[in-house]
């Protein structure tokens, strides 16, 4: 559910942040063949989080998480995270 603070947080129907940001991070972890247990055992975050921003619910990603997610997974943060925008297709996106 959006805080009342949290001012570019506009409410869904379902009372949830309609945020533009798309998490990617099932795709990355399943072309590595690797479980998202097998991830968190390796970062040191647990599945409960992790599972939290796989399913695209988090509300904010620290640097440093991010940084230990992309080594972990050889990959860059453009490989788990993309900004898909209400008012169209991106550079390059059909």
């Amino acid at each position: 559910m959006c805080l009342p603070k949290a001012r570019s947080c506009a409410r869904t129907s379902k009372g949830r942040c309609n945020v533009p940001i798309v998490v990617k991070l099932d795709d990355v972890l399943h072309d590595r063949r690797m479980t998202l247990t097998e991830l968190g055992d390796q970062i040191g975050l647990t599945l409960a989080n992790l599972s939290i921003l796989k399913t695209g619910k988090a509300r904010a990603i620290r640097f440093s998480t991010l940084e230990a997610i992309c080594d972990a997974l050889s990959c860059q943060p453009g490989d788990i995270l993309r900004f898909a925008s209400s008012a169209g297709p991106q550079r390059g996106e059909k």
